[in-house]
């Protein structure tokens, strides 16, 4: 065996996860079947530290593992991914991107609340319940202005 060819407890060091980690990335395909030692280790190739470097930045950006797998899977045969790599990326982007809009919008929520509850608190006097959390009931996220204010005529008690 080459001397170069890490062992799964050498390779998991390099790459910061554990040895079971490398055992699933074998199992779903991510990381070819590692040849054996004659007392039965498994031996990486050097390359494969790149790889699960990779595939754990590649996560860390949204891809899924069968995401990756199936790249992996096209490039271990020949075959070159990259546009559809470059697809899924554009995809993660536009996820992230209705994520933020979504997450805006929360925090236009949140502020709208926040401020309704500060009229609230200081209209209740001390000792006193404000109904800080029942009044979410009168609360749509649907609306432009994300608060339903009542009718003239109407109260909130």
């Amino acid at each position: 065996m080459d001397e170069k060819m890490l062992r799964s407890g050498q390779l998991a060091l390099l790459t910061g996860v554990s040895p079971d980690l490398l055992r699933h990335y074998e199992r779903i395909g991510i990381l070819p079947t590692p040849v054996r030692a004659l007392n039965g280790y498994r031996l990486y190739a050097p390359q494969m530290a790149a790889r699960v470097r990779a595939v754990r930045r590649s996560v860390s950006l949204g891809f899924s593992l069968a995401e990756l797998s199936r790249i992996f899977a096209v490039r271990d045969r020949g075959g070159i991914p990259c546009g559809n790599v470059r697809v899924l990326a554009g995809e993660k982007l536009r996820c992230v991107e209705q994520s933020l809009r979504e997450l805006k919008a929360l925090r236009r929520q949140l502020q709208a609340i926040l401020r309704d509850w500060d009229g609230r608190l200081a209209k209740t006097p001390a000792r006193q319940r404000a109904g800080l959390l029942e009044s979410l009931a009168e609360f749509s996220g649907n609306s432009k202005s994300n608060w339903h204010r009542p009718k003239k005529g109407f109260s909130r008690s």
